[in-house]
């Protein structure tokens, strides 16, 4: 199937590692030309190079904090500069910290936003305008099963990444007549090498191997495993299609059925 995307330029954040990257590289093999980003200039170049040994693509590294707001400007800037326009915006950045409320500071708290929530504004704010004049864009943004499925743990991102999808639904409402789509996608247990650090942490807290650990923790989940970072990559590159043209104001479940609730 062709996805529709040669010619299009995709901006994908903080994409040097996991889901980011997957997403670019999925995009890449669509035939988009890429702008991707991450606080480590190393990690970015690295990243790029990989996806332009792979596939081909056209691929342009940045360094950007994506939770200041001077740093996506300058972002903004550079990626007009070179392709003139975006047609793909996957919003992505880390997961705020853990905490609990009798613990986490208003300065955690402000820090979650900035990262979590005013990333995904900033962001979509600044390529709304050319989305709307061109009339086709897609925005995706990646946000997580806590989302749809509060853990008690993540108490920032159960508090801030259901906003994501209000303000998600809002915009699809608002530029639909543009052909612009507003999305997210909500992964639930995927092995990204973050997951598999955190995973390996916690087997060793409760004397598991790394091995015993993932098959209890696949327990949860109906399909029996944890995800992979390139099944979830597909998804957005589906969304991102011209054959996802009608699918808009959706909040999708990448979790093999882990969570619990029907809408």
């Amino acid at each position: 199937m062709d996805f529709g995307l040669k010619g299009k330029i995709a901006l994908v954040t903080a994409s040097s590692q996991g889901l980011g990257k997957a997403t670019a590289m999925a995009l890449a093999q669509e035939g988009a030309s890429l702008a991707i980003c991450s606080r480590d200039e190393g990690a970015i170049n690295a990243a790029a190079q990989e996806i332009h040994t792979q596939t081909g693509a056209k691929v342009l590294p940045l360094v950007a904090d994506v939770s200041k707001p001077a740093d996506i400007a300058r972002l903004i800037d550079a990626v007009f500069k070179e392709y003139g326009t975006v047609h793909v915006l996957a919003n992505n950045a880390g997961g705020p910290p853990t905490g609990h409320i009798q613990t986490m500071s208003d300065e955690e708290w402000e820090k979650g936003v900035q990262l979590t929530l005013m990333s995904m504004v900033r962001l979509t704010r600044s390529v709304l305008p050319a989305m709307e004049k061109q009339r086709w864009g897609r925005i995706i943004t990646i946000v997580s099963i806590v989302a749809k499925q509060p853990i008690n743990e993540l108490l920032l991102s159960s508090t801030l990444r259901p906003g994501i999808l209000g303000l998600s639904k809002v915009l699809s409402n608002q530029y639909a007549k543009y052909n612009i789509t507003v999305n997210t996608v909500c992964p639930g247990l995927i092995l990204t090498k973050r997951q598999e650090e955190l995973s390996a942490a916690r087997a060793a807290e409760q004397n598991m191997s790394f091995e015993e650990y993932l098959a209890e923790s696949a327990k949860a989940i109906p399909a029996g495993r944890l995800g992979r970072p390139e099944e979830v990559g597909q998804v957005i590159a589906f969304l991102a299609s011209e054959q996802a043209s009608y699918i808009n104001g959706v909040n999708l479940l990448v979790d093999g059925g882990m969570a619990r609730g029907i809408f």
